[in-house]
C-alpha cells in the first residue's frame, strides 16, 4: 500500500492536518524546523541545553538573593558560575545537535538576569546604594547597557565577522563588575571604593553598547594537537587562580574590557600619516 492510500485527505485532496496539531497540548512549544529542504512541525524543547540555561538563570537569581542579605562573596562566585554554565550551554548543544529557537530565546532571557540584573543589583546592595538617586541610575545605565547589548547581539548574528564582537560581552562585563565585589568586598566603605565602582559599573554599561570591537576568540583551535607544555601552562593557570581567585579574575578582565579601547586608539593612530600630524 503507498503512502498516498494511507494519509487521510479532506475533500479536496489536499492531506488532512494531525490531529496533534489540530488540537496541540496547552501550553506545548511547537517550532518549525527544515529538514532536508522541507518544513517540520516538533513538539517540546531539548532538556539537556535548556537545563544548563536554567541552572546559569538560578545561579544569577542567588547572586541577587545572596547580595540582599550582604552575602557578597557568594554573589560574586554565584555570578562567575553562571558564566562557566552559559558557556556550557551553547556548546552541549552544538555538540548534540540540539539547537533550537526556543533555546536560543531562553539563553538571551536568562543572560539578561545573570549578567545584567544581576551584577547591578550586586554592585548596588554592596556600595551604589548609599550614593541615592546617582546610585540607581548607575547601575541602571549598566543593566539597560547588558539589555541593549544582548538585542544587537541577536540581530547582528551571521552578519558580523565571528572574530571579533561589537562591544564588551555582557558575560565579561559582568565578570567585571562581580571581580571587583569579590575583591573588595571585605574593605570598609571609603571614597576611592565608592568612585572605582561608579567608574567600573558605569563604564561597563558604557562599553557594552559601543561600537568597541573585542576578540571573541573563536578562531582558536581547541581541538588540535599542541606542544606538551601547552598543558603545563593551563596547570599554572589554575594556580594562580586559586592562590587569589577574586584579585585574579577581576585584573584579567578588567584587562580584556580595557583592551577594546586601547586597540582602537592605537588602529586609529595608525591612520594617521606624518602629513595629517
Amino acid at each position: 500500500m503507498s503512502k498516498d492510500q494511507i494519509t487521510p485527505r479532506d475533500e479536496a485532496g489536499s492531506p488532512k492536518p494531525e490531529q496533534d496539531e489540530l488540537n496541540p497540548v496547552p501550553g506545548e512549544v511547537i517550532e518549525e524546523e527544515m529538514v532536508e529542504g522541507a518544513p517540520v512541525r516538533r513538539r517540546g524543547i531539548y532538556l539537556l541545553p535548556n537545563a544548563l540555561t536554567t541552572a546559569s538563570l538560578f545561579s544569577g537569581f542567588y547572586a541577587i538573593v545572596s547580595a540582599a542579605n550582604g552575602m557578597f562573596a557568594n554573589a560574586a562566585i554565584a555570578i562567575f558560575v553562571s558564566m562557566v554554565l552559559d558557556g556550557l550551554d551553547g556548546r552541549v548543544a552544538r555538540m548534540t545537535n540540539t539547537q533550537s529557537k526556543f533555546g536560543e530565546e531562553y539563553d538571551s532571557l536568562a543572560d539578561m538576569v545573570a549578567f545584567g540584573v544581576a551584577p547591578g543589583l550586586v554592585a548596588f546592595f554592596w556600595s551604589l546604594n548609599n550614593l541615592g538617586q546617582v546610585g540607581w541610575a548607575i547601575t541602571f545605565i549598566y543593566v539597560a547597557g547588558a539589555a541593549l547589548r544582548l538585542a544587537r547581539f541577536n540581530t547582528q548574528i551571521g552578519s558580523v565577522d565571528k572574530k571579533f564582537f561589537v562591544g564588551l560581552p555582557s558575560p565579561a562585563a559582568a565578570a567585571v563588575v562581580a571581580g571587583l565585589v569579590w575583591c573588595f568586598h571585605e574593605y570598609d566603605p571609603a571614597t576611592w571604593l565608592t568612585l572605582m565602582t561608579i567608574i567600573v559599573v558605569g563604564g561597563s554599561g558604557m562599553l557594552m553598547v559601543s561600537n568597541i570591537l573585542y576578540n571573541s576568540f573563536k578562531d582558536l583551535d581547541m581541538r588540535g594537537r599542541v606542544p606538551f607544555a601547552a598543558i603545563l601552562l593551563v596547570v599554572l593557570i589554575f594556580v594562580v587562580i586559586a592562590l587569589d581567585p577574586g584579585t585574579v579574575l577581576f585584573t584579567a578582565f578588567l584587562i580584556y574590557a580595557l583592551s577594546g579601547p586601547v586597540r582602537s586608539l592605537f588602529r586609529r593612530s595608525r591612520k594617521i600619516t606624518p602629513e595629517d600630524a
